[in-house]
């Protein structure tokens, strides 16, 4: 009598191998919206702290009122099943009553950089046809300017603009949180409000109630844009189902519950961040402790007075957090779960997690395209330097690039992935979206673009990648965006973008430049960096710049790129 693992590939046996007990293969994914799983947490625990902002707690009973006001303002402005609305703001408790409201009203969520400057803020407002716009106060400038450089046609007609200063405590920041000055006055800041634009405070007063909500499990529910090897960023549709996927499994994975405390920090723009501080842990009906930007000593404060017990990091933080002289001092004893990605744990700053608070440090792997996670390491039996296993329902191979086999346990290729979580393509590309998929067995597996192997237990592990980009602390960094933004510079002549290693971030950005003739001996690579600085968001900025006469080009007149990686490689 044959099993049932007898007509499955030896890479599928070895995924099922070492699957932990208490978990299943597969999730029940609810067939409910987004904003469904606000309303049951607001009902299910109304006084309890949906997030915690600088000392300032707000219930869930008083999140749920004010996306529900939220969501009928946008209605009232014209804002209408499937109409795309831009979130361009740090991390902040509005920024979760914004997403919320905006799936209550039925529209779709499009998630911007709040780093991004006016001359990238632009291809967010014409690409989706964005119909709205929720910023914050300090970007409200940002958004004028580029909307104003669009045709009329294509311009947002209506743009909402909130404070930070009116989610921080009445009486002001507990002394004992101690914020470092620079991020109290910004937070405190009440920028002026360009004419033509609302006032957060002023539409929640407007009492406008929302229509009916009818979005449905596959209806668009988020557009946010990743990029690639050649042109503009592109939107990766991920529905109310994609998206919920992650929701459910996030907690099952990580031993949270509604009795869990988070640490908000990666940025909410960031799928990462997304996930892990907006929709995971209201599907949960967790405490959030939100942090508007990372700072080492008050994360270690925060940390110890919430007792927080789930932080999902980039492992720079973790890193940046045992460079302070005060991190004995910091109480970490409530942490319980430790996860992160988008850059490798070193194994001795690993070493030190496990021997000074027993923490392990859980990696695991994702892409935009992806809703986040799709592979993950069990707490329980981490791997170090490891993508982890594919996580519930997921279904990933490691295929030759070309011929589209399959590959031997450790030999290397290309990860593909098939998962409930997998986007549904990319907004109005469908020859990129042809490119990104191909089907085995029957199934429609993506195409990450990632080179990795697995082993003979089931792990993954990224060896390279097919895809020409820079991993800056975890920032994905696309040489022809910053190429094509460096170009509209009066001194550059050409440009070609590589990554160069840096002992803290990973791999960072370095600019080989070939100046135009009269800027020859008069500019200088500071001068470059600066202008950088003004024109595009600060983690695509080039830190290093270096001039050369001429670059290498192909027969076809293409520049060799990879030569000047190679390279540049080969010196580090």
């Amino acid at each position: 009598m044959s099993s049932a693992t007898d007509s499955l590939s030896p890479q599928r046996i070895a995924q099922h191998s070492h699957w932990p007990k208490r978990l299943p293969r597969e999730l029940a994914i609810p067939q409910t919206s987004l904003w469904f799983n606000l309303d049951v947490a607001a009902r299910r625990y109304p006084d309890k702290a949906a997030t915690i902002f600088c000392g300032q707690a707000k219930r869930y009973a008083e999140l749920h009122a004010e996306v529900e006001a939220l969501a009928g303002w946008l209605q009232a402005q014209g804002v209408a099943a499937g109409d795309r609305v831009a979130l361009y703001m740090q991390n902040c408790p509005q920024y979760l009553a914004a997403f919320y409201a905006i799936n209550r009203a039925n529209a779709v969520v499009v998630p911007v950089n709040p780093m991004n400057r006016a001359e990238e803020f632009g291809h967010y407002i014409s690409d989706p046809a964005t119909k709205a716009i929720i910023c914050s106060a300090d970007l409200a400038g940002i958004v004028e300017a580029a909307n104003k450089a669009l045709p009329e046609s294509q311009q947002a007609k209506t743009v909402l603009v909130a404070r930070y200063a009116d989610a921080l405590p009445p009486g002001g920041v507990p002394a004992e949180l101690s914020l470092p000055e620079a991020m109290l006055q910004w937070l405190s800041a009440d920028p002026a409000v360009p004419a033509g634009m609302t006032r957060w405070t002023d539409a929640l007063a407007a009492g406008h109630a929302a229509g009916p909500h009818t979005a449905r499990p596959d209806d668009l529910a988020m557009l946010p844009y990743t990029s690639g090897t050649t042109g503009l960023p592109k939107g990766c549709m991920h529905t109310n189902r994609t998206l919920m996927s992650n929701c459910c499994g996030g907690g099952q994975w990580g031993y949270a519950s509604a009795e869990s405390v988070g640490l908000a920090v990666v940025p909410m723009f960031h799928i990462t961040g997304m996930l892990y501080g907006v929709l995971g842990p209201v599907f949960m009906g967790m405490t959030m402790v939100i942090m508007p930007r990372w700072d080492r000593e008050l994360a270690g404060r925060l940390i110890s007075r919430y007792k927080v017990t789930h932080w999902t990091c980039i492992p720079t933080m973790i890193i940046d957090l045992f460079g302070s002289p005060n991190y004995k001092s910091f109480d970490l004893s409530s942490l319980k779960y430790l996860s992160g990605g988008g850059a490798a744990m070193p194994q001795a700053v690993a070493e030190r997690l496990q021997q000074e608070f027993g923490l392990t440090f859980a990696e695991g792997y994702g892409l935009t395209e992806t809703a986040a996670p799709s592979h993950g390491n069990p707490p329980e039996r981490a791997k170090l330097q490891c993508l982890g296993i594919p996580i519930f329902g997921v279904d990933s191979r490691i295929i030759d690039p070309v011929s589209l086999e399959e590959v031997a346990i450790g030999e290397v290729g290309e990860i593909v992935t098939h998962g409930p979580m997998v986007f549904k393509g990319y907004w109005q590309q469908p020859e990129a979206t042809a490119a990104a998929f191909i089907e085995i067995e029957g199934k429609r597996f993506f195409r990450t673009g990632d080179l990795g192997r697995m082993d003979e237990e089931g792990y993954f592990f990224i060896t390279d990648r097919l895809k020409r980009m820079i991993n800056a602390s975890g920032y994905k960094v696309w040489p022809s965006e910053v190429e094509m933004l460096l170009y509209k510079n009066p001194a550059v002549q050409e440009a070609c973008i590589i990554a160069a290693k840096d002992a803290y971030r990973g791999e960072t950005v370095k600019a080989i430049v070939v100046l135009r003739a009269e800027a020859r001996g008069r500019t200088t690579a500071e001068d470059i960096m600066a202008w950088s600085k003004e024109h595009m968001a600060a983690y695509k900025v080039p830190k290093i710049v270096e001039f050369a006469d001429s670059l290498p080009k192909s027969g076809s007149g293409k520049v060799m790129w990879r030569l000047l990686q190679e390279k540049e490689s080969a010196a580090g």
